[in-house]
């Protein structure tokens, strides 16, 4: 990286902006383009560590255009053992510019492509059909880890030349499906295709969901909006497609759940810096909803660092039950007793609680979709119901469909509730607990309080069965059930076993 190619380094983001020198076009200058005609520029460099988290690459676009197309390698040195090597991904901005909350993105695919094309009438999936108009477009370089040795790169833009064609219309999903009036709904809200890091396409996906026995699902690819229009034909009275986005940032992932189609949610941000805050407003208004994703995963840049205050729902069981998922649940039950202070826990404001979501981020095969799911008691399968649920953790999960599971809390009145819900009795009146399982054999079925464990019981081999418990108000502030796979030979016996369902709690109220 020469002085002599940096054009400017900017303090956009925590760790800067580096913006290189423009590319230009021979021809552009010269005039006589003609139909069919194209040509290519390759720009080579190198990036330090500690490089900034974006690289832009200036690129001057002439008038009559049709497409542009970008491809990039980079090395991959040897790197110590535990030390990051090379990883670049990359993205594109057009003539209306970089600047924050993405008026000018076009596309990104992170690191899982090396060339993309884009032009008005397709785009390469991850990236925007549309007019490739005059002006300075940005490629956007995001030097994900540098290896010791720094990182070479070079990046090659051809531009084509001649008539650009229509931009079809993007045909979105509609916000309702048939569905069963007030009823219990299963979905899956993480889920990528080809459209960002996935292999399966979104008709593989919609299948995978059916066979699932999935009512919604949701497309939330990272950074980038294109899925929102690749499900035409592949949504129907059985299965609500909710539209999405998993923002991927450099201090952990959320998804952007249930947003307007075509909503676009910036990445460029980090935990210290003045934005995340903002982008919530964003998704809030775009009608969707804040969920921190996998907030325990191990990987470089996937833990979750910027609190959960403005979060509807935490992604507390992501994909096959972990010891992640187990650090997640713990974190999200000590989040549940702070919010029992002043006895307002399933009230709003300081002491909102946040409920609990299960999704299964399936990219490819074999992982499942569906594994887990989460199943919601909504008015009727819409966008608008469906959320709500979510948001007021009417829910529980589960980590198949084959899995049944039904929890209430009823007072010596018949006060009842069900999950998610407030039960409101006398302080030391007695509450009746009762959990109804099925499709689980010889699993363990927990109940909890704030207090901790509180009951356990065995299931048969059947699977199936009701386990009831008593307390009162004064004694547990909410009751939350847990139901367990018996632990697999080998796994340390301090571990419970695998989740099969969970829900989020019943709170118990004094009067």
């Amino acid at each position: 990286m020469d002085r002599r190619d940096v054009l400017r380094l900017s303090a956009t983001g925590v760790a800067g902006a580096l913006t290189l020198r423009p590319v230009t076009f021979a021809r552009a200058e010269e005039g006589g383009r003609r139909e069919g005609d194209e040509e290519s520029r390759t720009v080579r460099g190198r990036l330090p560590t500690g490089a900034p988290d974006f690289v832009y690459l200036p690129v001057e676009v002439p008038p009559g255009v049709r497409e542009i197309a970008v491809s990039y390698t980079y090395d991959r040195p040897e790197v110590p053992t535990g030390t990051p090597g090379n990883a670049l991904d990359i993205g594109i901005f057009d003539e209306r510019g970089t600047a924050p909350g993405g008026r000018g993105f076009r596309g990104w695919s992170g690191g899982f492509r090396d060339a993309f094309v884009i032009g008005a009438q397709k785009a390469t999936p991850g990236y925007l059909a549309g007019p490739v108009r005059p002006g300075t477009w940005h490629v956007v370089l995001g030097p994900y880890t540098v290896a010791p040795q720094g990182m070479e790169y070079e990046v090659t833009v051809t531009l084509r030349y001649g008539e650009p064609g229509r931009t079809p219309r993007p045909g979105y999903p509609p916000e309702r499906a048939r569905g069963r009036g007030r009823a219990w709904y299963r979905g899956d809200c993480h889920l990528h295709t080809v459209h960002s890091d996935g292999r399966r396409t979104p008709a593989e996906v919609a299948a995978a969901a059916r066979e699932a026995g999935l009512d919604f699902i949701a497309t939330t690819e990272h950074n980038t909006t294109s899925g929102h229009g690749a499900w035409e034909g592949l949504w129907g009275e059985d299965l609500l497609i909710l539209c999405g986005e998993e923002v991927t940032t450099r201090n952990g992932h959320y998804l952007a759940l249930g947003t307007d189609p075509g909503t676009f949610v910036d990445w460029r941000h980090r935990a210290r810096d003045d934005a995340y805050e903002r982008y919530v407003r964003t998704v809030h208004r775009a009608g969707g909803l804040v969920v921190p994703a996998h907030p325990n995963c191990p990987f470089v840049g996937c833990q979750w660092k910027f609190g959960y205050a403005g979060a509807d729902a935490i992604e507390v069981w992501n994909g096959p039950w972990t010891v992640d998922d187990e650090l997640a649940l713990a974190a999200w039950d000590n989040m549940l007793s702070a919010a029992c202070r002043g006895g307002r826990a399933g009230g709003r404001g300081h002491h909102r609680w946040i409920p609990a979501m299960g999704n299964s981020d399936a990219h490819r095969e074999p992982q499942v979709v569906g594994l887990p799911q989460t199943v919601v008691h909504a008015e009727d399968l819409s966008r608008a119901a469906v959320l709500e649920a979510i948001r007021a953790g009417r829910s529980w999960l589960a980590e198949s469909s084959a899995v049944e599971s039904a929890l209430s809390a009823v007072g010596p009145r018949g006060e009842h509730a069900g999950i998610g819900e407030r039960l409101r009795v006398a302080s030391d009146a007695e509450v009746t607990v009762r959990l109804r399982v099925s499709g689980v054999p010889g699993g363990t079925v927990r109940l909890l309080t704030d207090q901790g464990e509180m009951r356990s019981e065995r299931l048969p081999a059947s699977g199936s069965g009701t386990v009831s418990w008593s307390t009162t108000a004064s004694s547990a502030a909410y009751v939350r059930a847990e139901v367990r796979r018996p632990r697999p030979d080998g796994a340390p016996p301090e571990l419970p076993g695998p989740m099969a369902a969970m829900t989020n709690p019943i709170w118990l109220e004094v009067r």
